[in-house]
């Protein structure tokens, strides 16, 4: 049967090294906190225990601080999914507990975000990576669960898969 839904070593499967070395945004999934429901697409950097994606929070084009952070610390439980347009899709879901740290700057995992999804040239030019002033928060996640279907070797359970 291979490797359980739920088990992280299916964070070393092939199918997974490729959506975490993609461009594809991570789409977090987490709780309001006016307790309704949020889906976010945003850049991510996987190094390898966490998946990081940053959010501005203040700098000269920061107009009010955004809500995902104050969310995220009320509530750090969150989803992720990374997947492919194309049939049969292919996908990545990720469990776990989100940590929030402000940062004066711009991470580190966010330049290398910037590098995959811009490229070496296109990241050099993006402008918020050399604003002074600048604050992120920078969001992490540790993941807890982990679960890959293809459609091929991997179904969801109701086709015939293995359970989450």
């Amino acid at each position: 049967m291979g490797i359980p839904q739920g088990d992280l070593k299916l964070l070393d499967s092939e199918l997974a090294k490729t959506l975490l070395n993609s461009k594809i945004p991570a789409r977090l999934a987490y709780m309001a906190k006016d307790g309704t429901p949020r889906v976010v697409p945003t850049w991510f950097h996987w190094n390898g225990h966490e998946i990081v994606m940053a959010t501005f929070i203040g700098g000269p084009d920061v107009r009010h601080e955004p809500a995902r952070p104050g969310a995220l610390r009320a509530n750090p439980n969150v989803a992720i999914t990374i997947d492919t347009e194309g049939f049969p899709p292919h996908v990545l879901l990720i469990r776990g507990q989100a940590s929030v740290t402000d940062v004066d700057g711009v991470p580190p995992e966010f330049k290398e975000a910037a590098r995959r999804y811009l490229g070496e040239e296109g990241a050099k030019n993006f402008p918020e990576l050399r604003q002074p002033g600048v604050r992120m928060a920078r969001i992490a996640v540790r993941p807890t669960w982990v679960g890959t279907i293809d459609f091929q070797t991997r179904l969801p359970s109701h086709v015939g898969g293995v359970a989450a």
